[in-house]
């Protein structure tokens, strides 16, 4: 069962917010309760019910659950978390959002699509969920901004996972490449197993084939008549990622006081050698990485994903 939740981001803007998990049996369903507050609404395939209370993982009725918070990364959307969400939810209660500009969320055409906006965002969807304190999981560009959130509120934050970001300046060239990039994309594709079979076979800059990569962006490509285009606009993904692509982020990341674990596919775009770094600049820092993973190491390897922070978070947020 999927469950939205909309939630007010900075500037007024509506967050898509969405719980992956069954509500436990003879329970109270009623993060639907808490939608219908926020003005939730319930897209094809998605349930919304009556209730009052917030739902509870097994096991944990007549006490709050602690929360987690889902961050996808740029061009990804909250149902790139689901599987991760479900296994949370025997414990926690995870809720994975779509940023602003993708997904569900509004994609305002002038934005802003800044590292401030983003913050503000998921602080206030940390807050509106009554989430706090929690633990905060991001991927890529969302887990940049969750070290952002954890240095700027730590009274919110109480548990950090960072997979497979960068806290070094990536710089121009970098900026290009994806310009470029954006620019071969064979749009608009007919089916999606021309999605899949491009972005998993095709695409020049892989270097092998990769059927979870095919499967991740089948996922944010929507049907227009003329065929499958991207859900989101080329044009505000690379607006969003200028905002922190020409900067490091290593102050930042020296500021977070929580336990934080540095995780990384062995293949993907953070080197073992700046991941210990990394580790080393943070005050709680713990490092793991995942075997034949790449940058999407939850959808590369889930469960070697699951293996490592699962542990980590039993230890770092109590489920009681």
């Amino acid at each position: 069962m999927v469950r939205r939740i909309n939630v007010t981001g900075a500037g007024g803007i509506r967050l898509a917010a969405w719980e992956f998990a069954d509500p436990p049996k003879g329970s109270v369903d009623g993060a639907a309760g808490a939608a219908g507050a926020s003005g939730a609404e319930a897209p094809a395939g998605s349930v919304v019910r009556p209730g009052g209370e917030p739902s509870r993982p097994a096991g944990t009725q007549g006490r709050r659950p602690p929360g987690v918070l889902l961050l996808h990364g740029l061009m990804g959307r909250a149902s790139h978390w689901a599987e991760t969400a479900r296994w949370l939810s025997g414990r926690y209660r995870s809720v994975a959002v779509d940023q602003r500009g993708h997904g569900r969320s509004d994609k305002p055409g002038d934005g802003p699509y800044d590292r401030e906006a983003y913050v503000e965002d998921a602080e206030a969807a940390l807050e509106q969920l009554d989430l706090p304190p929690a633990a905060v999981i991001g991927h890529s560009m969302g887990a940049l901004t969750a070290w952002q959130l954890a240095a700027k509120r730590p009274d919110l934050v109480q548990a950090l996972v960072i997979s497979d970001m960068r806290a070094s300046a990536l710089g121009d060239q970098s900026q290009r490449e994806w310009e470029e990039w954006f620019k071969s994309w064979p749009v608009p594709f007919a089916t999606l197993g021309d999605v899949r079979r491009w972005f998993g076979e095709e695409d020049p800059i892989l270097e092998r084939t990769n059927p979870s990569r095919g499967e991740f962006f089948a996922e944010v490509m929507a049907e227009r008549a003329d065929g499958w285009r991207p859900a989101f606009s080329p044009r505000q993904m690379l607006k969003a990622r200028e905002t922190w692509v020409y900067d490091a982020h290593w102050d930042e990341l020296a500021q977070v006081q929580c336990p934080t674990l540095v995780v990384r596919g062995i293949d993907g775009e953070l080197g073992r050698a700046e991941a210990q770094e990394m580790v080393r600049v943070l005050p709680r820092g713990i490092y793991a990485e995942v075997q034949d993973a790449g940058h999407l190491v939850h959808y590369d390897q889930p469960e070697g994903w699951r293996r490592v922070v699962e542990p980590f978070l039993q230890h770092a947020l109590p489920s009681g």
